[in-house]
């Protein structure tokens, strides 16, 4: 009968559990599940579909819009993942992929949108339940009949929701199938009692349905058509002064120990309980390593502290040896991905417990995460004692390992029951964004500006080439008004702006600006152009950025480059010289930062300026990297 009754549950929710479409002018408030899977339309990109708030969006917003917002969706639409949570004293408006959202002082409740990522024992319905009759998404052919269950004889039928219909079938089959504890067993091990759907344990960590009687907000302030809408219990969005990307990587091998593999998981629970995990503030994934690593989950499985406490718990200890090495390689290239939930714009940080030594080498790959903007940061536990030395693959294993070696970074323990005393002072060194140095990389931390030579010489097809030379080199960095920003200057005897450093702030935006300049034809003023860019581009450049000037330019200044040269050297910029066809190689030295066979390039013909592009950034690159570590 079990089976039976298993297969009736699962033919049912095939049945029904549909996914609802709904229109881009439907807003979150007026749809009364608080967590919910959607398909959006194409075309929601359009402003009459208002949003109000970034990340966190109020109610009274699109839902597809916020979706287009976000994201999650482009505007081609598909489905989405929708989130209710508490209301906000305040949201602020911005411009992202092509949405104008607005600010809005205050509003009862928000939402979240994500990709439609099922989560892992959380029923969505396929019917949504709306706050007024006329109901939205009728009009996108959405079934909202209600299923009509048998009747008992002698009684009349009613008709009921799908909602009760999963949960009468789920009760069912989990009586059918559970074995009923034994008296012994129910005293040590409390069985989850079978739940009503959309009524889910708290235990769990997830969220009750709706309760009637919400409180509104400022007379006249909320909409007429909202009014109805019904408020929801407050889940915390994670601290805002603390949002970082985080993956603590933690030693699950033989030699561990089962008692101290579990003061590690204790460990890592209260950390998740002391950070206020959520998509406003930290993130939290989980790597256990031993012969080799594996994901327990990532960045965007649990996103409240409650939860992720609940999944550590459940980890088991792998076993094997302790290749905290090929951990760190892992994370490095599988991690901090945007399908596992990284936010691209916080800092991404790896927190590695070791118990004693590793049993292989870290610096390599310590090395490569930390070129890719990871903060590593080491707690070691019961290092080895002078005899035991012998015995570890790589002395001084910490330092070569950690982001910067000034202590910040590290913590060592004597014993594993004094390892909550590092707690406070790891949290409050991951939440100290301004002093997580490896966050900023060679690509993503520098004011780039090319100063290009259009003078009568270069020609009209030329100028094209440099131009396609200028953007293969742009599209290397990770541009952001955040990250790396890119101005062009061109110059013949005179000197012209095409665009400074803040006016664009995308990638697609830059490309598109270096397309549209146009050739200019002249002389050829390459000190006068120095100059020009130091005052018009590198002068508002920020103070925590690093200062790049290219310049490309095919014959020999009219003008003396010598001062001007070493004025950007004495103000930090740093400057790559490339010369085409009649260059003079002796200038070029003169203008580029020393060494200058790291920084100045010959070519002899336009056609092969490409060639130049990965040497250069390899050229930035090593530089970067090559900073001292202290």
């Amino acid at each position: 009968m079990g089976t039976v009754v298993l297969t009736m549950k699962a033919s049912v929710i095939e049945m029904f559990l549909d996914v609802p479409q709904i229109n881009c002018d439907v807003k979150a408030g007026k749809i009364i599940n608080p967590e919910f899977i959607v398909k959006c339309p194409a075309g929601c990109q359009d402003p009459k579909y208002h949003v109000y708030g970034t990340d966190v969006y109020a109610s009274y917003s699109s839902v597809c819009g916020a979706a287009v917002h976000s994201g999650v969706l482009d505007n081609s639409g598909g489905k989405i993942l929708v989130r209710k949570v508490a209301g906000q004293s305040g949201y602020k408006g911005s411009y992202s992929n092509g949405v104008q959202s607005l600010s809005l002082p205050r509003w009862r409740e928000s939402f979240i949108v994500s990709e439609s990522k099922p989560q892992k024992g959380v029923t969505y319905p396929s019917a949504l339940t709306y706050s007024s009759s006329k109901s939205p998404a009728a009009k996108a052919g959405e079934t909202t009949k209600a299923y009509e269950r048998p009747s008992v004889p002698g009684t009349t039928a009613q008709p009921v929701t799908l909602m009760q219909v999963l949960a009468v079938t789920t009760a069912e089959a989990t009586h059918t199938t559970l074995p009923k504890p034994s008296p012994s067993t129910a005293s040590t091990t409390s069985s989850p009692r079978p739940q009503p759907m959309g009524h889910r344990s708290r235990e769990m960590g997830e969220m009750d349905f709706w309760k009637p009687g919400s409180v509104l907000l400022d007379a006249g302030f909320v909409p007429k058509e909202e009014l109805s809408t019904q408020s929801l219990e407050p889940v915390s969005l994670g601290d805002p002064n603390c949002k970082v990307d985080l993956s603590f990587l933690i030693d699950g091998s033989s030699s561990i120990g089962k008692r101290r593999f579990r003061i590690q998981k204790q460990f890592l629970a209260d950390i998740a309980q002391a950070l206020d995990i959520g998509p406003a503030g930290p993130l939290m994934g989980v790597v256990q390593y031993g012969d080799n690593p594996a994901t327990h989950f990532n960045l965007r499985t649990h996103t409240n502290s409650r939860d992720l406490k609940t999944a550590i718990e459940k980890i088991t200890q792998r076993g094997g040896l302790a290749n905290a090495g090929r951990a760190i390689s892992f994370v490095t290239k599988n991690f901090f991905s945007k399908a596992n939930g990284n936010r691209g714009g916080s800092p991404n940080v790896a927190v590695v417990l070791v118990d004693g030594w590793p049993t292989d080498k870290v610096e390599e790959a310590s090395r490569l995460a930390r070129e890719s903007g990871i903060n590593i940061f080491f707690i070691t536990i019961e290092g080895a004692v002078e005899n035991e030395k012998q015995y570890v693959p790589e002395p001084n294993f910490v330092n070569k390992a950690v982001c910067r070696t000034n202590g910040f970074y590290s913590f060592h323990v004597q014993s594993w029951f004094g390892l909550h005393k590092t707690l406070q002072p790891l949290v409050k060194r991951v939440c100290d964004t301004e002093r997580l140095a490896c966050s900023k990389t060679c690509l993503n931390s520098a004011d780039v500006g090319f100063v290009i030579d259009g003078s009568s010489s270069v020609g009209t097809g030329n100028f094209r080439t440099v131009l396609q030379f200028v953007a293969n080199l742009s599209k290397e960095f990770e541009i952001s008004d955040t990250d790396t920003r890119v101005g062009a200057v061109q110059y013949t005897y005179e000197q012209r702006l095409e665009f400074g450093f803040d006016k664009y702030s995308s990638k697609a935006d830059v490309l598109n600006a270096i397309k549209r300049v146009g050739y200019w034809s002249g002389g050829t003023s390459t000190g006068a152009a120095i100059n020009y860019a130091l005052e018009q581009l590198f002068k508002k450049s920020k103070p925590n950025k690093r200062k790049l000037m290219i310049l490309i330019t095919d014959g020999r200044s009219y003008d003396d480059v010598r001062i001007p040269a070493l004025a950007a050297h004495l103000k930090g910029v740093i400057t790559y010289a490339v010369g085409v066809a009649w260059a003079a190689q002796e200038e070029l030295e003169v203008i580029a930062t020393h060494p200058a066979r790291d920084h100045s390039f010959f070519v002899d013909d336009f056609d092969n300026l490409y060639q130049y592009v990965s040497r250069i950034i390899r050229n930035i690159c090593t530089e970067f990297n090559s900073q001292p570590r202290n």
